[in-house]
């Protein structure tokens, strides 16, 4: 079976099984690039906490790099940035070097330990440290992208909700947004640890601000998403086609699911799947030229 065919067998549910089979699927291949690229700096503290942590990726390049940040899933319970001997969400680092960026992969307060608005204000002191140090490193402090997927792209939209408010945008040139929650569908009962309860989800979600921004926006979702997520996703691009002025590109990735749309990126010379590579490499140049 191929791995188009494997992912589509395994539906839209979200498992601790459905991720193990999805990285498996991939590991040959983002191991070989692992093995290829170490960070140039690891377990950064960008804050005070144990989890405020980030890792450095860059190719060989004396030019001041645009900087790309990723922020990983998990469901607000766990999740890491990987490293230098496992790949999952490093890879996104390392594929961001190799196309000419920093790459920044950081880790993040989890429940228990946290709640909203903690990863807002996690991803807000990173974006700090990297617009103070990052010239440091090769990078340019004025050139920032930002990614998120699932969680990490909650986390990116509670972000947006306070910069905007406190004009904290500066160096930010774009969001991509992979399979996220934006307020438009109900909250699930095991996500009440982070948000609390449903009258406060109903404030604390991020759909105005990611709908009115005019940080050029990549918002995305997977073929086999489970039906929130592309509810969400639908309602979104709804939302931002009512400001035709607003720079918008919507993706969906046909033959993939939750967890393969971020971690398949960067691979696809085993089966030439690299859509969403090429329209992220096509979304991120112009905006840091």
């Amino acid at each position: 079976m191929n791995r188009a065919a494997c992912i589509a067998s395994l539906g839209t549910t979200l498992t601790p099984e459905v991720i193990t089979n999805i990285r498996a699927l991939f590991h040959s291949e983002q191991s070989a690039l692992m093995s290829l690229m170490s960070p140039v700096a690891s377990d950064i503290a960008y804050g005070p906490l144990p989890r405020q942590q980030l890792d450095l990726y860059a190719p060989d390049n004396a030019q001041p790099m645009p900087v790309l940040l990723f922020v990983h899933g998990g469901g607000f319970v766990q999740g890491d940035k990987g490293g230098a001997t496992q790949w999952p969400n490093a890879h996104i680092g390392r594929w961001a070097a190799r196309n000419g960026m920093i790459g920044a992969v950081m880790n993040y307060r989890l429940v228990p330990d946290a709640a909203w608005p903690s990863g807002g204000e996690d991803v807000a002191a990173a974006v700090g440290w990297l617009r103070a140090n990052i010239a440091h490193y090769g990078g340019d402090p004025a050139r920032i992208i930002l990614m998120g997927t699932s969680a990490g792209a909650v986390h990116l939209g509670t972000w947006l909700m306070h910069a905007q408010t406190s004009k904290k945008l500066e160096g930010v040139n774009g969001i991509i947004l992979l399979s996220g929650l934006y307020g438009y569908t109900p909250l699930d009962e095991r996500d009440t640890p982070y948000y609390g309860a449903q009258a406060d989800y109903t404030s604390r979600m991020p759909c105005a601000a990611i709908e009115h921004t005019q940080l050029p926006l990549f918002i995305a979702r997977a073929e086999y998403d489970p039906p929130r997520f592309q509810t969400e996703f639908d309602a979104m691009v709804a939302d931002r086609t009512r400001h035709p002025i607003l720079p918008t590109t919507k993706f969906v990735a046909a033959g993939h699911n939750h967890y393969s749309i971020a971690l398949h990126i960067g691979t696809g010379e085993i089966d030439g799947d690299h859509a969403l590579s090429d329209a992220l490499r096509g979304f991120i140049a112009p905006l840091v030229r």
